[in-house]
C-alpha cells in the first residue's frame, strides 16, 4: 500500500521534516511517497499563498498520484483539499481536517496553536467549515512562522507552551492542537508544560490517513465530491491538463 505524502509548500526541508516524523509511525507493508509543490510559497502563512498552493496540490497529486492508495495533505489549513476530494478517486485526508475531529472526538472544546498572524480567522473559517466552530475555544498564533519554528524547533518550545496555557487558562481549552507541518514532532515536548492534551496536527492526520486506506469510503457517483466531467483547460501542467481532461 502506497501513500502520498503531499506536501503544498515549495519548501523540501518542510517536506523531510514531516517524513522523519511519520518515519518511526509507518506500519509495515506501507510505502510513503512524498511530493513538494511544484511552485508557490516556500511556506504557505497568508490566504494568498494558501490560494496558489491549493493549485499546487492539484498539480503534485496529477504528477505523483497514479501509483498510490491514498494522499495525505500534509500540509496545515488543508489548501486545496475538497478539490482533491473531488479529482481523486482515492481517499484524501487533510492535516487540519484530521487534527480538528480528533479533537472534537475527545470531547470538549479545543484550541489550535500555529505559527503565523495571519492563521487565525482563516482557521476560525476552516472550523466552521467543518462544521466544529461550537467546539473550537480560540486559535492562538504566536508571531514565528511554522517556518521559522521549523528552524530552531529547540529555541520554540517556551513559546509555544505559553500559548497552549494562555488559551487553556483565557478561552477553556481541553485540549490544543499544535497546528502545521513546521510544528511536528513538538507536540510531546510542549504537552507537560500545556495541563491539558495536546494533539500534533502531522501525527493526527497521518493515523487518519492510515484508517482511510485501509477502509477507503466509497467516492460519490453524482453530486458534491463525484468526479468532475472533462472540460477544456489552458495554461496547466501537462499532467494536470490531463487529469482533468481524461474522464
Amino acid at each position: 500500500m502506497r501513500i502520498l505524502v503531499l506536501n503544498p509548500n515549495t519548501s523540501p526541508e518542510m517536506t523531510e521534516l514531516v517524513m522523519r516524523v511519520l518515519a518511526p509511525l509507518t506500519p509495515a507493508g506501507i510505502t510513503l511517497k512524498p511530493a513538494t509543490g511544484r511552485f508557490g510559497a516556500r511556506y504557505i502563512s497568508t490566504r494568498s499563498a494558501g490560494a496558489i498552493a491549493s493549485h499546487a496540490a492539484l498539480d503534485a497529486f496529477a504528477e505523483h498520484g497514479a501509483d498510490c492508495d491514498a494522499v495525505y495533505l500534509a500540509c496545515f489549513g488543508d489548501p486545496g483539499l475538497m478539490a482533491l476530494k473531488e479529482i481523486a478517486e482515492i481517499p484524501v485526508v487533510g492535516m487540519a481536517e484530521a487534527a480538528c475531529r480528533q479533537a472534537a472526538a475527545q470531547g470538549g472544546r479545543f484550541s489550535i496553536v500555529t505559527g503565523g498572524e495571519r492563521w487565525g480567522p482563516i482557521l476560525t473559517e476552516f472550523t466552521a467549515a467543518l462544521g466544529l466552530d461550537g467546539r473550537l475555544a480560540a486559535v492562538e498564533t504566536v508571531a514565528p512562522t511554522g517556518g521559522d519554528i521549523a528552524a530552531d524547533p529547540d529555541g520554540s518550545i517556551a513559546l509555544l507552551a505559553e500559548a497552549c496555557r494562555r488559551t487553556v487558562e483565557r478561552d477553556g481549552a481541553q485540549a490544543v492542537i499544535l497546528g502545521g507541518a513546521g510544528l511536528a514532532g513538538l507536540a510531546a515536548r510542549v504537552e507537560p508544560h500545556a495541563g491539558v492534551p495536546v494533539i500534533c496536527s502531522v501525527q493526527a492526520g497521518f493515523a487518519a490517513v492510515l484508517d482511510a486506506a485501509r477502509n477507503p469510503p466509497l467516492k460519490p457517483v453524482q453530486g458534491d465530491l463525484a468526479l468532475p466531467a472533462a472540460v477544456p483547460n489552458v495554461g496547466l501542467s501537462a499532467g494536470l491538463a490531463r487529469l482533468l481532461g481524461e474522464r
